[in-house]
Formats: C-alpha cells, sequence, structure tokens
C-alpha cells in the first residue's frame, strides 16, 4: 500500500511499501483519515533517531491519528464498519508493569513510528480493537488525530495533582505545552501562564479564556508570575520544552509546597536542576512518560467543548503533499503548531 516513508536521515519518499497484513479476531483495519505530525517525528526525519531508537531500515511515520473502521475480527463487539475512529499508538506487552495499569512504561511496548515499529501513514492499519476508539459524531477526524498529544497534556495534569484554584506556568508553546495548559484548566485550575519566545504562537492562546501568554523575548517571566501572584509563586509549574536552559531557575517560580512537572524531554537527557531550590521550598517533582487511560477522557473533553483543539490545528496538507508538509513542520522558521495530513 502507498505510504510515507523515512528512508534515511533527511530523506522521505511516498512509494509502495509491503506492510498490508490480515486482521486478527481481536483487531480492527482501519482506513487512515487525518495524522498529525509530531515533535518526535520531526526529530526521526532530521536526525535519524531519537536517544537508544535508530532507524537503521526505511520506516512508515506518523502516530497521531483518526480513521474509518473497514472491517473487524470476529471477536469484535463494540466497532463495526462504518465507525470513526481515534488509536492509541502504542500497544503494551502482557508485563508486569503493564499489569499494574502503568502500561506506558512497558519497555516492550510496540509504539508507532518507533523503530523498528512502523507508523500509520498509509492507507489503512490493523490495530487492536482495545485500544481503538469511537469517536462522538460532533468531533471530527482533524480533532480526532489531536486526541493523542492531548492525553499527553491530560496525564501531566493527573501528575499535577491539582486542587480547585491552583495557578499554574507552562513553560514552552508548542503543542503539548498548550494542550497541557488546556489540561490544567480542565483539571482545576483557576489560571495559567504559558510562557515562550515565540509571540505568534503565544498569540493563539488569547483565544483561551484563563490562559496569560508571557512573551520571554520580552518581559521577564518570573518578574511577571510574581508580580501577578503578589509574589508567592504558582503551585503547580509544567516544563514542556525540554530545553536545559530553563532547568536550574524552574523552582524560582513554584511557590512554597508547589509541584514541577517535567513533561518535555531534554534533546541529551540531561538536565540541571537545583536541589537546593527544590529543598529551600519543599517543592515536589513528577514526570511525564506518554500516558495511561487517557483516551477516552480526553475525547469526552473535545466532544463536550471543554477543551477546543481547533485552533491549534496550523495546516491540513493531502497525503500527496506530505513530504511538503514535514518541511513545512521541521522549519525551525514556522510558526505552525500542529500540522496534519489527511488521507
Amino acid at each position: 500500500m502507498k505510504a510515507l516513508v523515512l528512508e534515511r536521515r533527511k530523506e522521505l519518499q511516498i512509494r509502495d511499501m509491503d506492510i498490508y497484513r490480515t486482521c486478527g479476531d481481536d483487531e480492527v483495519r482501519i482506513a487512515i483519515r487525518n495524522v498529525g505530525i509530531c515533535g518526535s517525528d520531526i526529530h526521526y526525519y532530521l536526525h535519524g533517531g531519537i536517544g537508544p531508537y535508530i532507524v537503521k531500515e526505511p520506516m512508515v511515520l506518523g502516530h497521531e491519528a483518526s480513521g474509518e473502521v473497514i472491517e473487524a475480527g470476529k471477536n469484535v463487539k463494540n466497532l463495526k464498519p462504518g465507525d470513526r475512529v481515534c488509536m492509541e499508538p502504542g500497544i503494551p506487552s502482557d508485563s508486569r508493569i503493564t499489569r499494574m495499569g502503568m502500561y506506558n512504561l512497558d519497555p516492550d511496548v510496540k509504539f508507532w513510528a518507533t523503530p523498528p515499529i512502523h507508523g500509520c501513514l498509509c492507507e489503512s492499519v490493523v490495530h487492536p480493537a482495545a485500544f481503538t476508539y469511537k469517536l462522538p459524531d460532533n468531533v471530527s477526524y482533524r480533532e480526532g488525530a489531536m486526541v493523542e498529544p492531548l492525553a499527553i497534556g491530560l496525564q501531566a495534569a493527573d501528575k499535577a495533582a491539582i486542587s480547585p484554584g491552583d495557578t499554574a506556568l507552562v513553560t514552552g508553546c508548542g503543542t503539548i505545552g498548550i494542550l497541557t495548559a488546556l489540561s490544567a484548566l480542565a483539571g482545576g485550575c483557576s489560571r495559567v501562564f504559558i510562557s515562550d519566545i515565540n509571540s505568534e504562537k503565544l498569540a493563539i492562546t488569547q483565544n483561551y479564556k484563563n490562559i496569560i501568554p508571557i512573551d520571554a523575548s520580552k518581559e521577564n517571566p518570573l518578574e511577571r508570575i510574581m508580580k501577578e501572584t503578589d509574589g508567592w509563586g504558582v503551585e503547580k509549574v509544567f516544563e514542556a520544552t525540554g530545553s536545559g536552559r530553563i532547568f536550574p531557575t524552574i523552582h524560582e517560580f513554584a511557590s512554597p509546597g508547589g509541584c514541577i512537572i517535567l513533561v518535555g524531554i531534554p534533546a541529551d537527557g540531561m538536565g540541571q536542576i537545583s536541589i537546593t531550590g527544590l529543598q529551600a521550598k519543599e517543592l515536589s517533582t513528577q514526570s511525564v512518560f506518554r500516558y495511561a487511560h487517557k483516551y477516552e477522557r480526553a475525547i469526552r473533553l473535545i466532544s463536550s467543548g471543554d477543551i477546543n483543539v481547533t485552533p491549534l490545528i496550523s495546516g491540513v496538507y493531502p497525503f500527496e503533499k506530505s513530504i511538503e508538509a514535514y518541511d513545512f513542520a521541521a522549519d525551525p522558521r514556522s510558526v505552525a503548531v500542529k500540522v496534519q495530513i489527511e488521507l
């Protein structure tokens, strides 16, 4: 079938790929409709790997997807051909950590577009029905492809243990940063500040009530936070850039007894945090790796209108222009938040 294939670093092709397989008894075949381009996809495209995950042979990209069920296995009761769905891209093994409910931490998980597992930017995929979720009639395919990144934001909000009325700061105004801010509001925060140096991306957040953008290229974020909170700081600090430059001073934004939630992953895997800074305020830290048990909640929040993901979709390209879409998303001058490919 036709697929978008990463042949090697900086080389993409749309070509036939022999990845067709039959649908099992507990699986569904899904015709892909919309696929979002994630930062990890761009990293594989530009650098050929992320940490230990190296692209050693041609790999189909894409893991943020929605589609239509076109075939269902004989044991599948909750889905049928014609159903509009989105799919959780990570399939865990029957491991101890999976049985404990933290299947996102399963070291043997098979995650789309993580070498050597092919992604979903192709005509159709076969997927376990247990990790395939029906979309309500009022949720579009484009919105359905945003469920995956929203699940990360919800995971972060859960880890933060938000109390009603808390204030928060999110550092980084990319897709994950904005969706984390929206998740924090949905989880009970009264106000969420979001900082970045990209004024165009920050402008998008002005569409949302109770998200307060801070342009770090024009003002000092710490001074602004302290002014807005009467010198107290925010109860929750979500770090969503992965930038090592932020870590050494991140504790300064937090209120006494607050919490720092690490969402962004540093490119080199390292970051210097002031232990003394944490101890002086008795700050707690939490970390996020993907998500578990968040898809149904994300779908409900989109369907109810409590979280509107549509303003974050910066551009939608037809499948035949997938390479152009990747080049646009990978351009450091781009102000795009989320670029999608539509089949």
